[in-house]
């Protein structure tokens, strides 16, 4: 059940609960920022906290509070909170340590934490063990600890697992506004998606930042992007942690390809959250979106006074999916008109420094640059130190940046190469300018990458990850079997218990054929698989060779222009990942895939494809004939069709080598392990 979070979060009257430096430190930042609502202060022997009256306890207090910050240990935690529900307050921060995050010290942890939801009922609370928020909008802050923002009128929310890490981002000097900062604890009630999507539902909320360690309940992240979406509020995350889950089942190559974290990044993708992977860049990113929203596409370009500084931002773009478009006509001959012949016009494009002191001059060389076919055009300007050094004769590049975005109406940003050399208060000029001020060149190009990632659409519900199993291997057989009641082409095929039954088998279906021997899950490797056999005495021959006494007589299938492998995996945390890879004894050759979560959309599978590097066999290489591409979706579909009607018991699929020809896309060999 998802709370009503907006009482807590945007309160009109706090109560604090507790004597410690903490609570008194609570009631002193809430003064120190403005707050214009009642703060009371809750001690059962004080009468006075930080200048306030105290009350004895909750049930003496003038009216049922907002939001309460809850200082005080864990025993009398749960009896406050249980207080505080009874009378119909907005909800609770508990503070204190020792609930479920213990228990692996302390048995009585994971029981006290599921006593505290049952005292706090229907009333919202966040934690345990979290240090609360900060309301930047409204100068709220149940917060224990010292802060480095300040009051804003509107911003990005950010809401993190860590408390220290949310205590970091506070302190900030990059001119991004925060709105709310809001720390998770346990989520023992209120999730991470829970909180961000009472975030955005503020008017005065424009992005959303995440610091995840893990998701948990999968169809609440499902209905804050979806929130998301109709706000038309961008959603910008930091991962951390790899799935031990995903891992765990090593039988395939799938379960290789798709563990670790391929599961949390196809979630994310399906989601429309750009993911990324520091600090700096995921700061930087959320100030592009809070400014200017998602980008149109991922075709940028610099302006810098340097060629140093040029070359560094190409040869950075070509390793991000970034697009610095050749100069066009127009651009060509403004540019030229407002630097004159010396300058090599190109992009990223180095304006050696003529102009420099000239606002106006600059404005209309900046202005030449910026063509609607870009989606941000970014000037490189590193300030210098102003405790040894004076930077008042880079004046001229702010005006310059601000006035050819007024000109212009495109989308401007102003690049330090280095993070340190652009100042805090000329970050803020510029952003109040509308130009986004980027802190490190890096962290630009990722900003920009992940703000160009188009927008999923029509995506349905996911599949939920079923409880997990003791799987049995099936036999290869029976795999295809099932797989083909579903629509997968598999070739002709007789199941045989001795080389002579192997022998009449091949005979029955027609030379060449293959031989396998069943029971075994890497057959190559154990020497259990013999290719284009051309008579019974060599069908013979390889079985006698073979580590096993039951075999698999297959048609053999010729004219493959690309070998595919696709393969599902159940991934506890996140769902079924279905992987698609250069097959056979490419996979891990050329550690060639890409991941999505089912059930998928055209564009999903179609994306995946094309993303391959083997997708120039696909596509016909050099002239040879390409591959059904029809068909090849058609049997990515019939494994995905299985997996939805028997998810219950299955743990994972192999198709490897999916045989992709000019005329149809067969599984040669399938693997799949479930119970039943």
């Amino acid at each position: 059940m998802m709370r009503d979070l907006s009482r807590l979060f945007r309160p009109k009257t706090i109560a604090v609960v507790g004597g410690g430096a903490w609570c008194r430190l609570v009631v002193e930042q809430c003064q120190k920022m403005g707050f214009s609502g009642d703060i009371w202060p809750v001690h059962p022997k004080a009468d006075h906290v930080a200048g306030l009256p105290a009350f004895k306890d909750v049930t003496s207090l003038p009216s049922p509070p907002d939001a309460v910050f809850v200082g005080v240990n864990r025993f009398i935690t749960i009896e406050i909170v249980a207080s505080l529900s009874k009378i119909g307050a907005g909800g609770a921060v508990c503070f204190a340590s020792g609930f479920l995050e213990a228990a692996a010290e302390d048995e009585d942890g994971a029981d006290l934490q599921d006593q505290l939801l049952v005292a706090a009922g229907d009333m919202p609370i966040l934690g345990p063990n979290c240090y609360g928020f900060i309301n930047y909008l409204d100068g709220a802050l149940l917060w224990p600890d010292q802060h480095g923002g300040q009051r804003v009128d509107s911003g990005v929310a950010l809401v993190t697992q860590s408390s220290n890490m949310a205590i970091n981002l506070t302190m900030q000097m990059r001119g991004l506004p925060l709105a709310y900062v809001v720390t998770a604890g346990n989520q023992a009630q209120s999730g991470i998606a829970a909180i961000g999507e009472a975030a955005l539902e503020d008017e005065r909320v424009t992005a959303l930042g995440l610091h995840i360690e893990g998701f948990g309940d999968l169809r609440a992240f499902e209905s804050l992007a979806a929130k998301a979406r109709a706000l038309g509020k961008p959603i910008v995350t930091l991962k951390v942690g790899k799935s031990e889950q995903a891992r765990a089942a090593t039988v395939s190559h799938t379960a290789s390809l798709a563990g670790g974290d391929a599961g949390a990044t196809a979630l994310l993708e399906r989601l429309d959250i750009p993911r990324l992977d520091d600090l700096t860049s995921f700061l930087e990113t959320l100030k592009l979106m809070h400014l200017v929203g998602r980008l149109p596409s991922n075709r940028i370009a610099t302006i810098s006074c340097s060629g140093g500084e040029a070359s560094l931002a190409a040869d950075l773009g070509h390793v991000r999916n970034v697009e610095f478009p050749p100069l066009n006509a127009h651009q060509k001959q403004d540019l030229r008109e407002a630097l004159g012949p010396m300058v090599a016009l190109a992009n990223p494009l180095d304006y050696h420094t003529y102009i420099w002191r000239d606002a106006d001059a600059m404005i209309k060389a900046f202005a030449a640059m910026m063509d609607p076919q870009l989606a941000m055009t970014m000037l490189i300007v590193d300030f210098p130190r102003a405790d040894r050094c004076d930077p008042s004769d880079w004046e001229c590049t702010i005006q310059a940046a601000i006035g050819a975005k007024d000109h212009t109406g495109a989308n401007v940003g102003m690049v330090a190469s280095l993070p340190e050399l652009l100042p805090e208060e000329v970050a803020t000029r510029l952003m109040e300018g509308g130009v986004v001020p980027f802190c490190g060149l890096t962290e630009a190009i990722n900003a920009c990458e992940a703000a160009a990632i188009p927008s999923q659409e029509d995506v349905p519900p996911l599949l939920l990850p079923t409880a997990s199993v003791e799987p049995n291997l099936v036999p290869e057989a029976f795999a295809k079997a099932r797989l083909a009641e579903y629509g997968l082409r598999v070739p002709a095929f007789k199941r045989v218990t001795s080389p002579g039954a192997a022998r009449a088998a091949a005979a029955d279906i027609g030379f060449p054929v293959v031989l396998k021997g069943e029971g075994i899950a890497h057959k190559t490797e154990a020497g259990a698989v013999a290719l284009n056999l051309m008579s019974g005495q060599a069908v013979r021959d390889a079985a006698e060779t073979m580590p096993t006494d039951h075999f698999l007589v297959e048609e053999m299938i010729t004219g493959a222009v690309a070998e595919l492998l696709v393969g599902v995996v159940k991934d506890p945390a996140h769902g079924f990942v279905m992987t698609l890879a250069a097959g056979g004894t490419l996979t891990e050759v050329m550690e060639d895939s890409s991941s999505f979560l089912l059930p998928a959309t055209d564009k999903m599978i179609e994306d995946a494809l094309s993303s391959l590097r083997i997708s120039k066999l696909l596509n016909g290489y050099r002239g040879a004939a390409a591959a059904n591409r029809e068909a090849i979706v058609k049997a990515i579909r019939a494994i995905e069709a299985y997996v939805i009607a028997n998810a219950e018991g299955l743990e994972e699929i192999e198709v490897n080598p999916l045989l992709c020809t000019p005329n149809d896309a067969i599984a040669a060999d399938a693997l799949m392990r479930r119970k039943g």
